[in-house]
């Protein structure tokens, strides 16, 4: 299949949400995501059941999964208005269009368990994490080794997800992740520097953060698009 990296998944969702709404971006993650799994098994995802997004069933196990556009550029967000009436216009439309192609966008589990949040809900709603995929990753690195973290019960409750990667190297490579983290999967490459840990209502804070975080965002989706083309056509 031929990938558009440069699609905006916004154009085809009717002015709704396109993780829920796109049929390219469905059509790109069906295609992207079914492959083999770092044990050699393959992982093939359907859209052909009734109210899941993406669905996969085997001897693996079963799983419900759902699209995540995981980079947040805060443009709407009401805690950053008055930060983001300082940033041009045409910079935020760029950051916005940006996120919504494929590069940034990821599948998560999207089945609740015991009526918690799933894991979109909780980075989104987590004022340690604030729907940052940099802070999200880190947790899933954490997870990966047993280490506490604000998403570390979430990540948990799908721990048969998680484990069909392996380990943080396999979960990073499957889903084309290499960029945002360094060359031994050791610690990620965050968007704001220095990481100073989880603390609370992790926003950028000023004008010189949100350029740090904006243009750190964009270079990693722009990488993990060229991954994208680059594997389309390998």
């Amino acid at each position: 299949m031929e990938i558009d990296i440069t699609y905006d998944m916004r154009k085809d969702s009717n002015g709704n949400d396109p993780d829920g709404f796109s049929k390219t971006l469905k059509m790109y993650n069906k295609y992207l995501w079914s492959k083999k799994l770092p044990n050699e098994k393959e992982f093939n995802l359907t859209d052909n059941v009734e109210g899941v997004y993406l669905y996969h069933k085997s001897e693996l196990g079963e799983y419900h999964l759902s699209s995540d556009a995981f980079i947040q550029t805060y443009s709407t967000w009401q805690r950053t208005e008055d930060l983001i009436k300082q940033i041009p216009k045409n910079e935020l439309e760029y950051f916005d269009y940006i996120s919504y192609t494929i590069g940034g966008i990821i599948l998560y589990p999207s089945n609740m368990i015991n009526g918690m949040n799933t894991m979109n809900q909780e980075r989104g709603k987590n004022y340690h994490i604030n729907d940052r995929m940099d802070l999200t990753l880190e947790c899933i690195r954490r997870y990966y080794n047993n280490e506490d973290s604000p998403l570390f019960q979430t990540i948990k409750r799908y721990d048969d997800f998680f484990k069909l990667f392996t380990n943080f190297k396999g979960y990073c490579d499957y889903f084309l992740l290499q960029d945002l983290v360094i060359e031994n999967y050791s610690k990620v490459n965050f968007f704001l520097k220095p990481f100073i840990g989880f603390t609370y209502n992790i926003l950028p804070k000023n004008t010189a953060e949100y350029y740090e975080y904006k243009e750190n965002s964009i270079n990693f989706v722009n990488k993990r698009n060229n991954r994208i083309l680059e594997y389309c056509r390998s």
